[in-house]
């Protein structure tokens, strides 16, 4: 499960249309703003861990369909680290993940706790996010309704706002589901049809996760979320929507082979009860802890190792963009593409029970296997063209422009993604 978040006092698969909606404003947060004219509705599809590299197995033809009818970049750079909550909240921000604060998929802050994706209090709670400013929140505050089929963040008030019409995350809808449930909220009177939107998958990762990116169940998986799409597009153009709506679908990283054999023993380098271990993996972090002497397990870690290298936080690569931020654990560890992070015991554990995971992500976000996915299509988008390899910052700002928004912050450039755009669209 990627997004285990806290339920709401309603039914995910009944699929109301209302089911979980913005409550009105109080005087003190967002009074209601003026009317405007609606843009084009955009909607902003994920296909977790779909390595930029999958289309060519034929297997997406839906997918294709819309780059051959649009644009396609030659891949998308995610942000480091190439994790899933980082890159997912760096597209809708336009952040780094050290700007926007989601340093990591597991994390620590000495006022919030710990943070991890089973942890289903810290992800409702908005102080968690709220060092980013999401394109829904601008939007709402701009007078546009949204509406979110998944997306790490959207279940907490970040800055006291959530989107207009939201859905906890579950993993047992289906993608068919999914699909049709951000059609409903197309199908609602205009006044309250969502401008802005988002539709997640994540079988492809669960699949690269669980049996790595070249087994037969990836495959399974790439025709299952393209089905799915093939669905999303005949019902959009059976309500004439499909030539009046821009679509951005993209992914949040790519996926790695990582053998069961390929494990760094962190525990025979250091001794675990002398620091706080934060996270493990493929980036593996550690606070100090009071009584021990930090610096020397810090010298004996930076020194050259088998598989791995680590730095103090303020020797990370400059070209992570990542270290500054007080959530990033002082001590940092980076598994070699293909190999993890961890402790005997719970490598042995996960053995035990099938569940030692053979895809990993997470790498140096330069490495091919990194590499995402971007396609866009609508009347915004030329038709049958190819721009650039372009890192996931650039769309937020491509979203804002096509949405007129004012963007908030961020650490994005329009320039280098405008070129998707048709001339009279830019």
């Amino acid at each position: 499960m990627k997004f285990p978040f806290r339920l709401l006092l309603c039914s995910v698969v009944a699929f109301s249309a209302g089911c979980a909606t913005q409550p009105p404003a109080s005087p003190s947060t967002t009074a209601a703003p003026a009317a405007r004219p609606a843009p084009t509705p955009l909607l902003l599809i994920s296909i977790d861990g779909y390595r930029a590299d999958y289309v060519e197995r034929n297997l997406s033809p839906t997918l294709s369909a819309l780059a051959e009818g649009g644009v396609t970049a030659e891949s998308m750079q995610p942000s480091f680290p190439s994790l899933t909550f980082p890159n997912h909240y760096t597209i809708v921000t336009g952040l780094r993940p050290d700007h926007h604060g989601m340093v990591n998929n597991t994390m620590f802050d000495p006022a919030l706790g710990e943070f991890s994706l089973s942890n289903r209090k810290a992800g409702a709670d908005g102080r968690w996010w709220a060092q980013g400013t999401p394109i829904w929140e601008t939007a709402g505050r701009s007078g546009l309704n949204t509406a979110t089929m998944f997306w790490p963040g959207t279940e907490a008030p970040i800055h006291d706002y959530r989107p207009d019409h939201w859905q906890p995350y579950d993993g047992s809808v289906t993608p068919e589901q999914r699909v049709d449930q951000v059609l409903a909220w197309l199908d609602l009177p205009a006044d309250q049809r969502p401008s802005f939107l988002t539709l997640y998958f994540d079988d492809v990762d669960h699949a690269g996760h669980e049996h790595g990116p070249d087994s037969r169940q990836v495959n399974a998986a790439l025709s299952k979320v393209d089905a799915a799409l093939a669905r999303l597009v005949d019902g959009l153009k059976q309500r004439q929507l499909f030539d009046r709506i821009n679509l951005i679908v993209v992914s949040d990283h790519g996926m790695a082979s990582v053998p069961a054999k390929n494990s760094v023993m962190i525990e025979k380098l250091i001794p675990l009860d002398h620091v706080q271990t934060v996270s493990m993996g493929v980036l593996a972090g550690f606070n100090p802890k009071p009584g021990f002497d930090f610096a020397k397990i810090e010298a004996k870690l930076e020194k050259p190792q088998k598989h791995m290298q680590c730095w103090d936080k303020t020797r990370v690569p400059e070209r992570f963009a990542y270290g500054s931020n007080p959530r990033v654990p002082q001590l940092l560890c980076l598994a070699d593409v293909g190999w993890r992070i961890t402790t005997r015991a719970y490598q042995a554990k996960k053995l035990k029970d099938g569940k030692l995971s053979l895809g990993e992500h997470g790498y140096d976000n330069a490495d091919p296997r990194m590499k995402a996915l971007f396609v866009a299509h609508g009347p915004a988008f030329r038709e049958g063209a190819q721009i650039p390899a372009f890192p996931n910052v650039d769309v937020y700002p491509l979203m804002t422009h096509l949405l007129n928004l004012t963007p908030a912050k961020n650490d994005g450039d329009y320039n280098a993604v405008k070129d998707a755009l048709k001339s009279e669209a830019q």
